[in-house]
Parts: C-alpha cells; structure tokens; sequence
C-alpha cells in the first residue's frame, strides 16, 4: 500500500514537472513583450528595457524556468501584468463561481443520467432503449456554445424568463443569483446527463446480466429493488470514479459555456487572459487546472 502511494506521489510529481515545462515553454515562444503589455504600446525604450531587466527576461531560459519553479513551490504565481494583483488571489476569488456552475450542472445531469441510465438498461433492447441511446449520440455530439446560445435565445430573448448572463447583481462574490445559474448550469447538465445516461445504461446493462440477478429475480426480488439495489450497487464502482474524474474535469473545461454566458469563473479568466497577453495569468490558470486534473 505504501508503495503504491508512493508511486502515485511521484507519478503526480513528475507530471506536473513536466506540466510546468510545457506552460513555460509556451508562454515564452507567445508573439507578446511582456513589457510592453505592462507599459503599454508608446512607451520609450529605456522604459521597456527597465521593466523586461526587472522581469528577469533577458536572463537565460534555464535562469528563468528555475526561478519560475522556485516560485511555484512557494505558492506564488506571479502577478497580473495588466492588474497588479497576485495571480493566486484572482484565481481564488474565480474559483467560487466556476466552483458552483460545474458541481450544479454535475449533480443535475449525474442524477437525471443515472435514473435513465438504469431504466433502459432494465428495457435492454426495447424501442425506448434504441431510442434513448440514439438520443445520447445526438446529444452528445452537440457542441456546448451552440447549446448555450440556443438556449439564450428560447429562454431570454424569446420568453424572458431568465436573464442573458453575468454573475447578478444580488449575488456575493462567493454566492451567484439564482437565476443567473440556472442558464449556464442547464447548458453543462445536459451535457452530463446525456453522457451518464449511456454510460451507467452500459455498466448496469452488464450487471443485469449476471446469473446473482438472474436468482434474485427468480426468487421474486420487486424489480425496483432489483435495479436500483442489487444491480447498481455492484455497477457503481466504474460510476463514481468516473465521476471523481468528472468533477476535476468540469472545473478546469467550462471555458466555452463561462464565454458565453459571461461568468466570471476560471474559463472567462483564462480567455480574457489570453487576449490581454496576460502571460503570468494565462500560465496560471493552465497551472491550476492541470493540478485539479491531477
């Protein structure tokens, strides 16, 4: 067991190493002068020579990188070139909002998917099972920002019933407005809810299968109990972990519908980042949701 942890800490070091070495690279061979993004387009050269000879950019590559480890091991990310602000305190006030669009987005579609997910898997072969499993295909291969507009259009402009986008003006810088949520995470849900529809209808589909659920039903075991008891307990494993999964996955890949809706999380940052030239942000934000993969 120890060494197996073991295994996994160094696995996940060595990961992130490399992880840090892609970032750095990347950032680097960007067609941006960090300087002139700080001080702007008209300022003079001596200026420019100043702050790049303050950055430690004209240093050798190899200076710089083992400087930008020696800062990430303290926990320091830099500072925003267009701001000012630590990296790592803009990320953390993000976090909140990316935080409650992917957990609420995940719990609808993960239970709404689980549901359906057993119910054809028990109606294996029916007309509802092919039909269901060809709507999951569909849906699945529908993109997220066409979805998200989509619904914009039917539920803001047509109906007016939910606001366009933004965070809202009643919520705290932890806490979204309802209603403002309800967009977003309906647009990633679906998503989801397609996804573990055909995933737990394929894992609980095997286990009704079993000749343990052949005898409980010959022994007159209510189907309800049988489906949602004996069978998805034993199915569960390949579920949850990837759930696990999933929730990290979320956290760090909703920057389309968060551009879309406007949403001020992680995604929006890091594309608003990158359009800045924002390197120490833009390297930041990748930093931070490789970890959460991680």
């Amino acid at each position: 067991m120890i060494g197996y942890v073991v295994r996994r800490v160094l696995r996940a070091i060595t990961t992130l190493l490399g992880t840090t070495l892609i970032i750095f690279v990347l950032v680097r061979v960007v067609p941006a002068n960090p300087a002139v993004t700080i001080a702007g387009p008209k300022a003079d050269p001596e200026t420019l020579a100043a702050i790049r000879k303050d950055l430690g950019l004209d240093d050798p590559l190899v200076v710089q990188y083992g400087r930008y480890v020696g800062r990430l091991v303290r926990g320091d990310l830099g500072r925003s070139y267009m701001t000012g602000r630590r990296v790592t305190d803009v990320i953390v006030e993000r976090l909140p909002a990316t935080a409650w669009l992917a957990l609420t987005s995940l719990a609808l579609g993960f239970f709404l998917g689980l549901v359906l997910g057993i119910v054809t898997a028990a109606r294996r072969g029916s007309l509802i099972d092919v039909a269901v499993l060809l709507g999951t295909l569909i849906g699945l291969s529908i993109p997220t920002f066409w979805l998200g507009n989509l619904l914009i259009y039917q539920f803001s402009y047509r109906l007016k019933l939910l606001p366009l986008g933004g965070y809202g003006a009643g919520g705290a810088w932890w806490r979204p407005n309802p209603l403002n949520l309800v967009l977003p995470a309906m647009t990633l849900a679906i998503v989801e809810f397609f996804f573990y529809a055909r995933f737990v209808h394929t894992n609980v589909g095997g286990t009704l299968a079993s000749d343990y659920i052949r005898t409980a039903r010959a022994k007159g075991v209510p189907p309800a109990r049988l489906y949602f008891v004996h069978a998805l307990r034993n199915a569960l494993i390949p579920i949850v972990t990837l759930l696990g999964l999933d929730i990290a996955a979320l956290m760090s890949g909703v920057v389309l519908t968060e551009t879309v809706f406007n949403w001020p999380g992680l995604g929006r940052l890091a594309v608003q980042a990158v359009f800045n030239l924002d390197i120490p942000l833009v390297a930041g934000t990748v930093l931070f949701s490789a970890v959460l993969v991680l």
